[in-house]
């Protein structure tokens, strides 16, 4: 989900995602390939506890397809654990809930200096549990993790109310208070950095969390867990459950003490949470889901930066994310030079061992996306669409595939209608601007979209035209903790990140009082 673009350029690697900086090679420390594990229980009221089920699960490394170790299954009775935490924590007049927003601002700092302090440590978890190479572990999620928190630190004395100058002898002013107990789902994709995208806003602004971490990567989420209870949060505060969706999730989701409830992945999940919530408590909502986004290559763009922030817009992060640039139509003059340069470049890309510093693709997160992938693969061969390059595995052992473009895509093909969420590229040709801003808009999702062109009007008219929470011009995949980040249609509700987020996580409570006389 990050802008980074890797440039063979001898010892350096070049990482843009709302900064701009060289990575020497020198610059991010060797990877401890065999991290010790420290924490694999369920995180309540700042303690450790196994499962009320004593039930674990494994871990594994997508790399090899090895257990690293089990970790405490959490399900209904620890959601319940904790959300009695949480409400505890949240209680009126508790040390919570009484101290200064700056010093909430103090502690989420603090959060981010320990963060910081044990960087290498957790780029190496993140990517043994994970599969993502490290280099991007290091120099891309865990430098978005901090500037995310340090974003929210800054804003947590800087959210308040206004006073009204309503009618008559009153005084009427509104506060901005806390949800209360907020449920936070977090992906596996970006376990870390989602997990700063939820818990940003939600301290800031002073609820209480409980989240449920995906029981693919549950390990660097726990570590953090030390790291809040470090920093000296109360506790109660936050606490983090690993377990499977359709128990500690749906038990969050649906629970009537839960105030609000925040989710990262999949639309076909997102409906469900939103079920739950209409079922039970009415609880607020956001969803930030799936997408199919459309990356829009006009004649006039220059060719060498559409054909590798296209490239990039697929394949970062094994494919493995929701706003992946997965339609890219081309204009039809320049289709074939842009087809021929995408498969180069795909064929150049380096798929192997994620703690190598050379290597640009990892693993895939597990078996059964794995299988999904090669799936969808076989659908589009099927259905006739040019396999160009790729379409099978990358390794012996693992969850590695190869870089796969297609070539001669339909929109009526099932690759270009669903989410494949893995490397593969599907490249289709357009005549005119009227025409490819139709069928870009022509799917149920609406995350992200990208314009390549030189032409500011054509920009202007996509941008406008194109129904997306984001749309990018000349760039893919530029994020910032400052600006908002969401869907359109089936790709979500809600805004995560900027001072938009905090919205999601605060209530207007409206106070009016009778004075004797009012002056202007």
């Amino acid at each position: 989900m990050i802008r980074s673009v890797i440039r063979r350029l001898p010892q350096v690697v070049w990482l843009r995602a709302a900064f701009t900086r060289p990575f020497s090679a020198a610059a991010v420390p060797a990877p401890n390939t065999e991290p010790d594990i420290h924490f694999n229980k369920i995180f309540i009221n700042n303690e450790w506890h196994d499962a009320v089920s004593k039930k674990t699960f494994p871990s594994i490394n997508p790399a090899t397809g090895e257990v690293i170790c089990q970790v405490a299954e959490g399900d209904k009775a620890d959601v319940d654990k904790a959300v009695i935490a949480a409400q505890e924590a949240f209680k009126f007049g508790s040390p919570w809930r009484r101290m200064n927003a700056s010093d909430r601002g103090v502690l989420i700092n603090r959060l981010a200096d320990l963060i910081e302090r044990d960087r290498a440590y957790l780029a190496s978890l993140e990517t043994l549990d994970n599969g993502k190479p490290y280099t991007m572990s290091y120099a891309v999620d865990l430098e978005l993790v901090v500037k995310c928190l340090r974003y929210y630190a800054g804003w947590a004395d800087k959210t308040h109310g206004k006073t009204i100058p309503i009618d008559g002898d009153y005084f009427s002013y509104t506060r901005h208070e806390p949800v209360g107990v907020c449920g936070q789902v977090i992906p596996w994709n970006f376990p870390l950095l989602m997990q700063a995208w939820k818990l940003g806003p939600a301290l800031a602004t002073g609820n209480v969390v409980v989240m449920k971490v995906a029981e693919q990567t549950p390990l660097t989420a726990l570590y953090v867990a030390s790291l809040i209870k470090e920093a000296g949060f109360p506790p109660g505060v936050v606490n983090i459950i690993p377990g499977y969706g359709p128990t500690a999730g749906a038990a969050i989701s649906s629970h009537m003490d839960v105030d609000k409830v925040a989710f990262t992945g999949s639309t076909e999940v997102g409906h469900i949470i939103q079920k739950a919530s209409g079922t039970s408590n009415l609880k607020k909502v956001t969803l930030e889901l799936g997408g199919k986004s459309p990356n829009i290559i006009f004649s006039d763009a220059d060719m060498s930066t559409a054909v590798e922030q296209a490239h990039f817009a697929l394949f970062f992060n094994q494919g493995q994310c929701c706003c992946a640039g997965s339609r890219t139509f081309v204009e039809e003059s320049i289709y074939n030079e842009f087809v021929e340069r995408s498969i180069e470049r795909a064929k150049s890309r380096v798929v192997g061992n994620p703690f190598d510093p050379n290597t640009e693709q990892g693993p895939q997160i597990d078996e059964e996306q794995f299988q999904k992938i090669l799936n969808y693969i076989s659908s589009g061969k099927r259905e006739g669409a040019k396999l160009l390059c790729g379409g099978g595995v990358a390794a012996d052992r693992g969850y590695f595939i190869q870089p796969t473009v297609f070539g001669d895509v339909h929109d009526n093909m099932v690759i270009a209608k669903e989410e494949i969420f893995g490397p593969v590229m599907q490249i289709m040709k357009f005549k005119t601007i009227e025409e490819v801003l139709e069928r870009a808009n022509n799917t149920k999702y609406g995350l992200a979209a990208a314009v390549f062109t030189r032409d500011i009007d054509k920009a202007n008219y996509m941008s406008q035209g194109l129904r997306a929470g984001t749309v990018w011009v000349n760039c893919y995949d530029v994020f910032g903790a400052q600006s908002p980040f969401g869907g359109y249609k089936a790709s979500g509700v809600g805004r995560e990140l900027g001072e938009y987020s905090l919205e999601e996580y605060t209530e207007v409570k409206t106070v009016t009082i009778k004075v004797p006389q009012k002056n202007s």
